[in-house]
């Protein structure tokens, strides 16, 4: 089997760019230190990663902005609190991550007795005037600090239990950046033995595409440019995953599950796994990637919702996560392309992910096997 080895560097990709800058130089510099090497500079940036912004970058409001827009995700909530409004009259109520505070005030307006919402980033502080511009500040107390640094006498009206945690923790990919691990960490501190989960289950699927006009303008682009071979750059290409939308008609095998987890019950060991998987094709084509994509589900409901985060579905801001092949298969309806994916958080940074996927393919017209190593961060 033949292994495609981590080469180390950034995709170009603007989707998944980390937005690491360097400072902008003066027109005229009068300074008589020693300006800092390229190769120093491009260690440091290197050596970063999201773990160096990744508090920061939700103090800004755009993120925010695009998250409330999100229809998908903010309806879900909103529904899953109001239409069960009866479960959190008198409740105690946790939001973990809680942003702008909108999880917050629909539980506030919903009956909790009240709200503990934990966030912080520096949001936290226009949390607090935005529950106190909208009259819920006997309702909901703002927390500007991680669930694990929390102190028990810092918690109001000497609360010890809450009844329901709400949080929107996922990310791309499900587990990037997701905060399930604090999610965990509150359930095991924090949540009554009977207490409820919001959402309470989540479910992430992978499946076949075919993305040919993508990857020659961006992965194969750099086999020629302008006559210069510049395929070194092609290796960080296929190094990041692309996080973006993928149409429906692209999808040409099934989608088949690869993780499943249970909030009430799941440790954060579990956000270390492996799983095979076996996807059919639905027709002939070629396949250029695999793209992963994940349900939620708020099932401890007396009205259960759920949303989908798949190509089929509507849009959301985690679109879809796409693994591009380094050698694209020819493919036959009814084959079937075996393998395996693995993911385990970074070492450097928890936040991040390294993602390894084996595939195995014997169609009428090629055989190809390999492993290919990702980098979501």
């Amino acid at each position: 089997m033949s292994e495609f080895q981590d080469k180390g560097g950034e995709a170009p990709s603007a989707a998944m760019s980390n937005g690491v800058e360097a400072p902008a130089e003066a027109m005229e510099s009068h300074s008589t230190e020693e300006a800092p090497k390229s190769n120093e500079i491009a260690e440091e940036l290197e050596a970063a990663t999201s773990k160096d912004y990744y508090f920061d970058s939700y103090s800004h409001f755009s993120i925010h902005e695009e998250m409330l827009k999100d229809t998908v995700r903010t309806l879900s909530y909103k529904h899953a609190i109001v239409r069960n409004a009866h479960l959190f009259k008198d409740k105690v109520v946790m939001d973990v991550g809680c942003g702008t505070g909108i999880l917050s005030m629909f539980a506030a307006r919903a009956g909790a007795a009240h709200v503990i919402a934990v966030e912080c980033s520096a949001i936290a502080d226009q949390a607090k005037q935005i529950i106190e511009d909208n009259e819920l500040s006997d309702k909901i107390t703002v927390l500007k600090k991680k669930c694990e640094e929390i102190q028990d006498d810092e918690m109001p009206n000497g609360i010890t239990k809450v009844d329901i945690i709400i949080s929107e923790w996922m990310g791309y990919f499900l587990l990037y950046e997701s905060m399930l691990d604090t999610v965990i960490y509150a359930r095991d501190r924090w949540l009554t033995e009977d207490g409820i989960l919001m959402p309470n289950t989540a479910t992430l699927y992978i499946c076949a595409i075919e993305d040919a006009e993508y990857m020659e303008q961006k992965i194969n682009f750099w086999d020629n440019v302008y006559g210069f071979d510049m395929r070194a750059i092609k290796e960080l290409a296929l190094l990041e995953p692309l996080v973006d939308t993928v149409e429906g008609e692209c999808v040409i095998s099934n989608a088949v599950e690869i993780l499943e987890l249970d909030l009430t019950t799941c440790r954060v060991e579990d956000l270390r796994f492996e799983s095979t998987f076996s996807l059919p094709f639905q027709r002939d084509d070629y396949c250029h990637a695999l793209v992963a994509f994940f349900d939620c589900g708020f099932t401890q409901l007396h009205t259960p919702i759920h949303f989908s985060t798949g190509p089929a579905a509507e849009y959301t801001h985690w679109k879809q996560t796409v693994f591009y092949l380094k050698t694209p298969l020819t493919v036959c309806a009814g084959e079937t392309l075996s393998g395996s994916i693995s993911c385990e958080p970074n070492k450097g940074n928890p936040r991040d992910l390294d993602i390894s996927i084996a595939i195995h393919f014997q169609g009428s017209i090629m055989h190809a096997q390999g492993v290919q190593r990702f980098r979501l961060r």
